[in-house]
């Protein structure tokens, strides 16, 4: 799978809904009914990151979902993108990108969202064939100003901005030309995940969706 075609297939999954959320999940018991939620509240495409030991359990659980589209965040090693892709991760997400990576997503066929933060970063990644990035660390970055200023002379590369957005700040981010979505974990805070409270995520979910 060539970076151009990761590139295509993760602008058709970054344009299913506004928000991506980004989630971290302890217990896979809770990882249906959590992606369930959240496909309800219009929110199908799912990041699950792989920063805890039932990462890849809750990958396969939230895979049988109807209606959702999981993928794995935090990739940093091939290995990770094996596992991630054979426990059902239709998309993958890494903070930054190296060339081994690179390489792992394309023999896995895996679609990569390869994270960069400058315009350098952005153009060797375009070099390569990537017109769809995170952007990360977004608010540590610059935020939507520094993005939209390296819009202006990269316009052919689309982001999905994550770290630091909110609800208060996402519409900043989603105003901008190339921005087709971004990532935030407020739409699945940790209180309502342990406590069951699915309604409230699908309410969060809702909101979220809404906002473009």
């Amino acid at each position: 799978m060539t970076p151009q075609a990761q590139s295509l297939e993760a602008r058709r999954i970054a344009g299913l809904a506004p928000i991506i959320p980004v989630l971290v999940v302890d217990d896979a018991a809770h990882a249906a009914p959590l992606a369930e939620a959240l496909v309800a509240g219009g929110l199908p495409a799912l990041e699950v990151t792989l920063r805890t030991e039932a990462a890849l359990d809750v990958i396969r659980e939230m895979a049988g979902v109807d209606g959702g589209v999981v993928g794995a965040g935090t990739l940093l090693t091939p290995r990770d993108v094996e596992q991630a892709k054979a426990a059902g991760a239709r998309f993958g997400v890494s903070p930054g990108a190296t060339q081994k990576l690179i390489d792992a997503c394309i023999a896995n066929e895996l679609p990569l969202l390869p994270g960069a933060a400058t315009a350098s970063e952005v153009m060797v990644l375009y070099e390569q064939g990537f017109d769809m990035l995170k952007f990360f660390p977004a608010e540590a970055s610059g935020g939507a100003p520094a993005l939209k200023a390296i819009g202006a002379p990269i316009p052919q590369v689309a982001f999905c901005p994550t770290g630091g957005v909110s609800p208060s700040n996402a519409r900043d981010y989603l105003s901008l030309p190339n921005v087709i979505c971004a990532g935030g974990s407020w739409v699945a805070p940790k209180e309502a995940v342990t406590s069951g409270n699915w309604a409230e995520i699908t309410r969060l979910a809702a909101d979220a969706a809404a906002l473009r």
